[in-house]
């Protein structure tokens, strides 16, 4: 079987020219880093399925244009050609390029036109297209993941305002409801960073455990705080953790680079 990684990352840097795109201008279209269009192109690495939809539609072509070898079948339809220029019978040479013409249609679904994808009334998009489109756009994987995790964050702080709600019910003592948001902070961190471990850039688990680090700590103050305002010298324990934190992304980093 021929392998796919090639012939995809031509194609895909093919369409891209084409369109005058750079890297980071169809990264941005797909939600992707253009260090991940990089690799695709590279042949490095190859998207899935719902991406190479995305690629496609965004391009309009199909998803057997970017699996196939377009340039071999288009050499193979002008050696056709040439072979029929040679022969002496102008009927048959007008017939045959005629054929090849159409052939070369079939084989290669050229995109259009830049400036006819400008020109283009959108209000002859039908609604079923709309519809699709909506569906593509919610497949691509790093859309659904991204809605899962802003969902599970949102349910932290729906926990956090029912605490609020039912500790101003049945407490007397109204100075710690407020803490409920105040916690949902560094709860939030950690529901964002588990989830950004699993599907998103692991460059940005630094900042979240930054803001896990400061939020815990401005929560234990707080909570302390009635005991007295020599509390805040709880925070100062942030600055070596800070540090920590920034001396371990770049060892982190080093180790990347060396691999």
């Amino acid at each position: 079987m021929q392998n796919l990684k090639p012939i995809i990352a031509n194609n895909i840097s093919s369409l891209r020219q084409v369109r005058n795109m750079t890297q980071s201008d169809l990264a941005s279209k797909l939600n992707y880093s253009d260090k991940a269009v990089s690799k695709w192109e590279r042949a490095e690495s190859m998207p899935d399925v719902a991406v190479l939809k995305e690629i496609a539609d965004l391009f309009s072509v199909t998803l057997d244009y970017l699996v196939t070898d377009n340039e071999s079948k288009s050499d193979k339809v002008v050696d056709d050609a040439s072979s029929v220029y040679d022969s002496s019978d102008t009927k048959g040479l007008t017939a045959s390029l005629y054929e090849t013409d159409n052939t070369l249609d079939e084989s290669v679904s050229i995109p259009p036109d830049k400036n006819e994808y400008q020109t283009s009334d959108k209000s002859n998009v039908s609604t079923t297209e709309k519809y699709k489109n909506r569906f593509i756009y919610m497949s691509s994987p790093l859309r659904k993941h991204g809605f899962i995790t802003g969902m599970s964050i949102i349910l932290v702080w729906l926990v956090a305002t029912l605490a609020f709600v039912l500790a101003n019910i049945f407490i007397r003592n109204t100075f710690y409801h407020w803490l409920a948001f105040v916690y949902a902070i560094p709860v939030s961190a950690i529901v964002w960073l588990v989830f950004n471990s699993l599907w998103f850039n692991k460059r940005r688990n630094y900042f979240i455990i930054s803001l896990l680090m400061w939020s815990s700590l401005l929560s234990i103050v707080i909570s302390l705080l009635p005991l007295g305002k020599r509390m805040l010298l709880i925070l100062i324990l942030g600055i070596p953790g800070q540090i920590i934190i920034y001396m371990w992304s770049g060892l982190k980093k080093k180790v990347e680079l060396t691999d």
